[in-house]
């Protein structure tokens, strides 16, 4: 039996179509996200930009004075 013949795995399913993406919504607003970097996040541009103005500044780094250890 060749390959042409035998059974597709899934019916209804062409083997050599491409494989379409399941929609991934914004977990945020509900469009849907169209590019990998949104669908890796889950979550859109103009969502991401909300949540990072949302965050708390990092504070400045500082050097810390400190007296050696003994025996170092």
């Amino acid at each position: 039996m060749s390959s042409a013949d035998a059974d597709p795995l899934l019916p209804g399913v062409d083997p050599g179509a491409p494989a379409e993406r399941s929609p991934v919504h914004c977990r945020l607003c509900g469009r849907p996200l169209r590019d990998r970097e949104a669908r890796t996040w889950g979550l859109g541009p103009e969502c991401r930009e909300k949540l990072r103005l949302r965050q708390a500044p990092r504070p400045p780094v500082r050097e810390v004075d400190q007296d050696t250890l003994p025996g170092v």
